[in-house]
């Protein structure tokens, strides 16, 4: 398996922590748990994607088996989750009320 598919599926599964995370932290952007996972997910490989391209670090933590590098991705797809979660509930329930 390559080390870009490892990398996205890293990213992809720390988004998905990441949005449930944010949707349960704060229920004003909570989207259910499937929204908030596919939010997360969604947001964790997209931003996990660009971090690596400003981080040449993170690119290829896949292919060296770097382990702080790994954690490094799982971090930021989550984080990458998180706000894409909060921006889409937050757009949600604005055009709701």
């Amino acid at each position: 398996m390559s080390g870009l598919l490892i990398n996205l599926i890293i990213q992809i599964v720390g988004g998905a922590v990441g949005g449930n995370v944010a949707g349960g932290a704060a229920k004003g952007i909570d989207l259910g748990t499937i929204g908030n996972t596919l939010a997360g997910a969604i947001g964790g490989g997209v931003g996990g994607q660009l971090l690596g391209t400003l981080i040449p670090l993170l690119a290829n933590s896949a292919s060296t088996l770097d382990i702080g590098a790994m954690i490094g991705q799982l971090a930021g797809g989550g984080v990458a989750g998180a706000v894409l979660t909060a921006i889409v509930g937050a757009i949600k329930n604005r055009a709701a009320a």
